[in-house]
C-alpha cells in the first residue's frame, strides 16, 4: 500500500513539475494550439532565448493565418541561426503566404525577401527538399516580368530529382500542368504514381485525368486501380 502512495505522490509531482514549455509541447503534440499557444508564450517570458517555443508559436501563427506573427517569429530564429535550412525556409513560407495575402503593389516589395529565404534555405542544405519545392513553385507562378523562370524552376525540379525521383516527376508535371501542356504531365504524374504508389501521387495524377484532361473513364480507372492496392 505504501508503493502506492509512492507511485501517486510522484506523479503528482511529475505534472506538477511540468514546465510552461514542456506544457505547450504536449498540446502542439496534440494539435491543441490555441491550448498551447500560452504557455509557450509564458516560456519565453522565462526564458526570451527559448528558441523551440518560438518555431512553436510561429507554427501557430501559420496556422492561426497570422502571418505577421510568422514572419517575426521568421526572423528571431534565422537571425539566431543564420545556417539553419529549416528556419529559412520557414521564415521564406511566412512571408510567401503574406504576400498572397496583400495587394499586388505591396507583394511585388516582399518578392526579393521571399527568394532570397529560399534559396538561402536550398544552399545550406543540398538535399532540402522543401525548400526546392518553394522554389519551384515561386519560379513558376511568379510572372516572368517581376522574377518569374521556368528554366529555373525546372532546375530545382531536377535538383528534386537527384534527391527524391518521386519528387521530381511531380515537381515536372506541377510546372507542365501550370503551363497547360497536360500531356507532358501526364507522364511525368504517371512516373511518380508507379515508383511512389501513394496518396499524393495517386491524387495529382487523378486530378490531371479528371480536371484538367476531361479525361473520367481514366479516372475512374486509375481509382479502381489504386483501392486494389491499398
Amino acid at each position: 500500500m505504501k508503493n502506492v502512495y509512492l507511485i501517486l505522490l510522484f506523479s503528482f509531482f511529475s505534472v506538477s513539475a511540468q514546465t510552461n514549455f514542456e506544457k505547450g509541447q504536449k498540446m502542439m503534440e496534440q494539435k491543441k494550439y490555441g491550448e498551447a499557444k500560452p504557455f509557450l508564450e509564458n516560456s519565453i517570458k522565462e526564458n526570451r532565448k527559448d528558441y523551440k517555443a518560438i518555431d512553436y508559436l510561429g507554427e501557430i501563427a501559420i496556422y492561426s493565418q497570422n502571418w505577421d506573427e510568422a514572419i517575426a517569429c521568421g526572423k528571431k530564429l534565422i537571425i539566431a541561426f543564420p545556417k539553419n535550412a529549416d528556419y529559412w525556409y520557414k521564415y521564406g513560407g511566412a512571408m510567401g503566404l503574406k504576400a498572397k495575402s496583400v495587394n499586388k503593389f505591396k507583394a511585388l516589395g516582399m518578392i526579393d525577401d521571399v527568394e532570397n529565404a529560399f534559396l538561402t534555405a536550398a544552399k545550406l542544405d543540398s538535399k532540402h527538399i522543401e525548400a526546392r519545392w518553394a522554389l519551384v513553385m515561386f519560379y513558376t507562378e511568379l510572372p516572368g516580368i517581376v522574377g518569374g523562370s521556368e528554366s529555373k524552376a525546372q532546375k530545382y525540379a531536377n535538383e528534386l530529382s537527384s534527391i527524391s525521383k518521386v519528387d521530381g516527376y511531380l515537381a515536372k508535371g506541377y510546372i507542365d500542368s501550370y503551363f497547360n501542356r497536360y500531356a507532358n504531365a501526364e507522364i511525368n504524374y504517371l512516373k511518380a504514381y508507379e515508383i511512389g504508389h501513394s496518396k499524393t501521387t495517386f491524387n495529382k495524377l487523378y486530378d490531371l485525368y479528371l480536371n484538367k484532361l476531361k479525361d473520367k473513364q481514366k479516372a475512374i480507372n486509375l481509382k479502381e486501380q489504386f483501392d486494389e492496392k491499398v
